[in-house]
Formats: C-alpha cells, structure tokens, sequence
C-alpha cells in the first residue's frame, strides 16, 4: 500500500473549490432498505457540473451513505440512503464537505 499526505490539493484539476460546514437535520428514513431523506443546503457560487465530495458526520451514520449533488444554482442536495431493515432518523449534526468545479 502506497500513501500520501502533503498539500498537492488536486494539482490544478478544480478551477475553484468550496469547503463546507452546515449543521443539517435530516428527515426520517423510512423503514425498508432503499429508502432515504434529502436536505438541500445553500453554498453560495456553486453550479450544476460541480462535484460534491468527501462528506463526513459528526454522528454514527447507522449504515446509512450520505451522498451530496449540487441540484442548481447556490444549492447542494444532501441524501441520507437507509441500507437497513428499519427506520433511521439521523441526529442532527454537522456535515463538512468539499465542492470542487472541474478545470477539464
């Protein structure tokens, strides 16, 4: 196995990059695996084309993905996917994420 840690920060593949911090409440999950809950979230200068990458939570995700697009202008939409057999209600928390807008 190979890492690397240093501060490459893409090497010129964004043209602009936003870093994120929002404290979000998601909505119940509902029971059944392939259920989920939304919640957009405002990041002022984002565009559709721009890519939404490595979210992380403050809480245990209880086998749930959290994934995020941005959906139009100044908007990202955050989704909670529920991979188990119950309901998941997500304690609110606060998410950091990046939003890069390719250069390529």
């Amino acid at each position: 196995m190979a890492v690397y840690q240093g501060r490459s920060q893409f090497q010129g593949l964004f043209s602009e990059m936003w870093a994120v911090s929002e404290t979000v409440d998601f909505a119940n999950a509902a029971t059944g695996s392939g259920t989920f809950a939304s919640a957009d979230v405002t990041v002022p200068g984002v565009a559709l084309g721009d890519i939404v990458m490595g979210i992380s939570a403050g809480v245990d995700t209880v086998d749930t993905v959290i994934g995020g697009a941005v959906t139009a202008a100044n908007t990202v939409t955050l989704t909670v996917l529920n991979n188990t057999a119950g309901a998941v209600n997500l304690a609110s928390t606060t998410l950091k994420f990046v939003v890069g807008r390719p250069a390529f």
